[in-house]
């Protein structure tokens, strides 16, 4: 599919490539198509290619001179570019567990959406989610997905102080906090697992269409599960994703 893409000077040393805003994973394939070929261009000039939703942002090293020129060299690459029929071939899954002590607002968010716990806990660990981007936080993954029957908007006062490993809820979003922040989501469950680590290479192991999917497990399961990444006996190892 062919998408009405603008291509315009985000600032002295970068191009912003924006697709319609829409969040379609037809259109990620399309713009890590574009990152890809960018890419494998082997302009040495670029230092980075961040992607989200819908854009791609191109950094270079020093000011761009003529902004013409570059976004037509683009616009060229975008021409040749060929859209990645498979995006990923990883499945992730992340042990969650949503027990009272960790979702802290499952009671408040079931109520509202009429449903039982065990129905949001079913119906948010079926799924299978994909990575679209990663950003907000390093690690912190932006997920697409979720089943509508799930869907509330953001709480109207944000939580100060929303613990490493949260998972929660906004709007049509699901996603899991790496490090304690303040954040407006609906705390649903909390992961031991670690999703960013400076000291490791690379720091994410996540990529941006990537699977992931949640499963339930017991408070206890969640505390041996924390010990044993503390005391690095464990990895987290993706499957494969047909």
């Amino acid at each position: 599919m062919d998408y009405e893409l603008k291509f315009s000077r985000y600032n002295e040393y970068s191009i912003l490539i924006e697709w319609p805003a829409v969040m379609d994973e037809n259109m990620l394939r399309d713009i890590l198509s574009l990152k890809k070929s960018i890419q494998n261009s082997n302009i040495k000039s670029i230092v980075e290619i961040v992607n989200a939703y819908n854009s791609l942002l191109i950094t270079y090293d020093l000011a761009i001179d003529n902004i013409n020129d570059e976004i037509l060299r683009l616009k060229s690459i975008k021409i040749k570019a060929d859209t990645i029929e498979d995006i990923s071939s990883r499945l992730w899954r992340i042990p969650v567990c949503y027990d009272a002590d960790f979702g802290i607002d499952l009671e408040a968010f079931s109520k509202e959406k009429q449903l039982s716990k065990n129905e949001v806990i079913e119906l948010h660990s079926s799924a299978i989610y994909t990575i679209f981007f990663i950003g907000f936080l390093p690690g912190f993954l932006y997920l697409g997905g979720l089943n509508n029957k799930l869907h509330l908007n953001r709480k109207s006062t944000p939580n100060l102080d929303i613990k490493k490993g949260s998972v929660g809820i906004g709007g049509n979003q699901t996603g899991i906090y790496p490090k304690n922040s303040p954040g407006g989501w609906h705390i649903i469950g909390k992961t031991p697992v670690d999703f960013f680590n400076a000291n490791s290479t690379p720091p994410c192991v996540f990529s941006s269409g990537d699977k992931l999917q949640f499963y339930a497990i017991s408070k206890a399961q969640f505390l041996d599960l924390e010990q044993n990444i503390k005391n690095n006996h464990f990895q987290l190892t993706p499957e494969l994703y047909a």
